[in-house]
């Protein structure tokens, strides 16, 4: 395959340890960009970027963040800029579902999707506008097939999705005189460490060849994040016969 150069521009993923932000963490760093990996685990994000300096010759930097508390996503930022000067592309991608029927579900439960979902995709937002503005860089939101579709299960994490779609597009009308790029990616399934509402994983509930792959997912967010014309405004990533049952 022929690769996109990213040569020279700095990218960050939240949720970087594991899944889609894994996979587009090693994309980027295949295309030449220094890659900020954010996540909570220290540990997997410490491989991960050793691994992406082994293989691709490329900077990278480990920042433990929890996107739900609003001072370590501006730490995010901040290390980001001190480290490389500036940014080019943010990837929210951190993201997470708990439960499921709305009448059983937590308060807990509840407060998590909403303080991961909306709260950390506003913080890392805010606090990287300026910065993608200098650089005319892109802003990359992972969405979700749940937040196109009206679902029976889960109506708080689908809700988190529909927010995720409604805000990105209402930044894009923002900063788009800014020479700002907006674009969702949204998949269905992806077979990952993401928890279903039975608490097993898609990784668990999916063979090889019945779900979207990460790096799938990974790869649109490559072509999105290296256009330098137009804006690519939302990406589908869905298995072929994700229509056929209904959904």
């Amino acid at each position: 395959m022929v690769r996109t150069s990213l040569e020279g521009k700095t990218a960050i993923v939240t949720g970087a340890s594991s899944g889609i932000g894994a996979a587009t963490c090693r994309e980027f760093a295949a295309a030449g960009a220094s890659v900020v990996l954010a996540a909570r685990s220290e540990d997997r994000l410490a491989d991960l970027a050793a691994e992406l300096e082994a293989d691709h010759g490329v900077e990278t930097l480990v920042v433990p963040t929890n996107v739900r508390e609003e001072d370590e996503v501006d730490a995010l930022i901040d290390e980001t800029v001190d480290a490389f000067g500036g940014i080019d592309v943010l990837v929210n991608n951190a993201g997470l579902s708990r439960g499921s029927d709305l009448e059983e579900m937590t308060t807990d439960e509840y407060e998590t999707m909403q303080e991961t979902n909306v709260d950390g995709l506003f913080y890392a937002t805010r606090a990287a506008i300026p910065h993608v503005r200098e650089t005319d860089g892109h802003l990359i939101y992972v969405g979700s097939f749940a937040g196109k579709y009206p679902r029976s299960f889960n109506p708080i994490y689908a809700a988190t999705k529909w927010w995720t779609r409604g805000f990105a597009k209402s930044v894009a009308a923002q900063v788009g005189d800014d020479d700002v790029g907006v674009t969702i990616v949204n998949p269905a399934e992806v077979r990952s460490a993401f928890e279903a509402t039975d608490g097993k994983t898609f990784e668990e509930h999916f063979e090889e060849g019945e779900a979207s792959e990460p790096e799938e997912v990974a790869e649109a967010v490559l072509f999105a994040a290296s256009r330098e014309g137009s804006s690519v405004s939302e990406i589908d990533v869905n298995r072929r016969d994700k229509y056929a049952d209904g959904f």
